[in-house]
C-alpha cells in the first residue's frame, strides 16, 4: 500500500481539511488548519505532499519524524498544524485498514464515555444565563465562559473587576453549584492583572482558569499557579513536548494541546503521557470541526488523564449545521453530557466528500478572528 494523493480543501479561515487517498483505494481525512491561515496551512501540506506520495502510510511515525524535522526548519504554528492534519489522516488510514479505532491502537479505551464542555458566552459579557440555562438542561455539566466585553487594560479599574465578577456570580447563581464552570482569559490579561484577579475569582470555585497569560510569556505561569488555589490550564498555543514541559514543571492542572495544532494525534498522545508524570490532566482544544472533534476523542478515549473535552459543533443538536459533511453524524451525538466510545474504525467518523466539495471557498476568505484596538489606537489582545 502507498500514498497515491493528498488533497486540501479551504472551507472557511477556521477550516481546512487534507485528504490522504492510498493504492488499495483506503481514504483518510484530517483537519489540518491554523485559525485565520487556513491558505498558508493548506500550501505547507501541499509542500509536504510531495514528500508523502509513493510512501507507506502506515509508517506513521517514520513519516512523522520526517515532515516535522526533515526540512532542517521546524515548529509553530503552521508547520505543526500542517502536520496535525496529514497525521490525523494517517491514523484513520491505518484504523480502517486494520479494522479498528484509533483508541485501540494506542492501547485501548480507558474509559467507555467522553465528558464534553460547551461555551456559554455572550459578546459583551462573562456568560450568558439563559444559554448557560439551556445548556445545563441539554445535559452539560461544564461550561466555559470568557471576559468578553471588550479588551482588558494592562492593570483593570475595580469597576471592570465589579462587572467581570458580577457576570460570573450571576451565572453561578442559575446553573448550581452541581455545574462545573471554567474562565478563559484567552491571553487577554497581562501578569499582573491576573494575578489581581485570581484569589477574586476563589469564592466561585472555577473548574480551571484557561490561559491567564499570552503563550510568550509561558516561564511566568508558575507565578500565577501560586498566587491562587483554582487550577490553572493552557496549551492551545503551544505545538510540542518542549513546549508543555515549562508549563507542567511550573505545576499547571491541566494542558490543552490542540490535536490539530500540536502535531496531531502522535504529539498530542505523548504530551499526554508527559503530563500524567506531573499528576496534569489534559482537556484538548478544539474549537474546529467535527474531524478535529473525532481526532480528540480518540486521544481521550485511550489515556487515563483526561479531564474534559471541548467542542463547539453542538453536539447536543440532532442537526447541527457544522455536521453536514458529517455521513454519519449519530456517532457523535451527545447523551447527558457524554459522548458514547466511538466505535467505527479510524476516526471513528465518516466523511461526505461530495459535501466538503461543495462547500470549498474559491474566492476571498471570511476576515476570520476579530483585529481589538485600546482607546489610544494601540493593539489589543482579542
Amino acid at each position: 500500500m502507498r500514498i497515491t494523493s493528498v488533497e486540501t480543501f479551504v472551507l472557511s479561515n477556521r477550516q481546512a481539511l487534507v485528504k490522504v487517498a492510498t493504492s488499495d483505494g483506503t481514504v483518510g481525512w484530517g483537519e489540518a488548519v491554523v485559525e485565520n491561515w487556513a491558505r498558508p496551512t493548506a500550501a505547507t501540506v501541499e509542500r509536504m505532499a510531495e514528500f508523502l506520495i509513493g510512501r507507506n502510510p502506515l509508517e506513521i511515525t517514520r513519516i512523522w519524524q520526517v515532515l516535522t524535522r526533515g526540512g532542517f526548519y521546524r515548529g509553530g504554528p503552521v508547520m505543526a498544524s500542517a502536520v496535525a492534519g496529514i497525521d490525523q489522516a494517517l491514523w484513520d488510514i491505518k484504523g480502517r485498514v486494520l479494522g479498528a479505532p484509533v483508541h485501540a491502537l494506542l492501547g485501548g479505551p480507558t474509559r467507555d464515555k467522553v465528558r464534553v464542555y460547551a461555551h456559554a458566552g455572550k459578546a459583551g459579557q462573562a456568560g450568558n444565563p439563559e444559554r448557560a440555562c439551556s445548556l445545563v438542561n441539554a445535559g452539560y455539566s461544564l461550561l466555559k465562559v470568557a471576559p468578553d466585553a471588550g479588551p482588558v487594560g494592562f492593570l483593570e479599574t475595580p469597576a471592570w473587576a465589579d462587572v467581570f465578577l458580577g457576570e460570573l456570580a450571576a451565572l453561578r447563581e442559575v446553573v448550581g453549584h452541581g455545574v462545573d464552570i471554567a474562565i478563559d482569559f484567552h491571553g487577554r490579561l497581562s501578569v499582573a492583572q491576573s494575578r489581581r484577579i485570581l484569589p477574586q475569582l476563589e469564592e466561585l470555585a472555577p473548574a480551571f482558569v484557561e490561559e491567564p497569560l499570552r503563550p510568550e510569556h509561558s516561564a511566568l505561569i508558575g507565578d500565577l499557579v501560586r498566587c491562587s488555589n483554582i487550577p490553572i490550564a493552557t496549551g492551545e498555543r503551544l505545538y510540542g513536548r518542549t513546549e508543555f514541559r515549562g508549563v507542567l514543571e511550573a505545576g499547571v492542572a491541566i494542558v490543552q494541546p490542540d490535536v490539530s495544532h500540536a502535531g496531531g494525534i502522535t504529539e498530542c498522545f505523548r504530551i499526554a503521557t508527559q503530563a500524567e508524570v506531573y499528576d496534569a490532566q489534559i482537556a484538548p482544544h478544539c474549537p474546529l470541526g467535527p474531524l478535529s472533534l473525532a481526532a480528540c476523542l480518540q486521544l481521550d478515549l485511550a489515556v487515563p488523564n483526561f479531564f474534559a473535552q471541548e467542542q463547539v459543533v453542538d453536539v447536543h443538536l440532532p442537526e447541527s449545521p457544522a455536521m453536514a459533511f458529517v455521513a454519519n453524524p449519530e456517532v457523535l451525538r451527545m447523551v447527558d453530557g457524554y459522548l458514547p466510545r466511538l466505535t467505527g474504525p479510524g476516526l471513528g467518523i465518516d466523511i461526505d466528500e461530495d459535501a466538503v466539495r461543495a462547500r470549498v471557498v474559491s474566492g476571498l476568505l471570511d476576515p476570520g478572528s476579530p483585529v481589538w484596538s485600546y482607546p489610544d489606537g494601540s493593539f489589543a489582545e482579542w
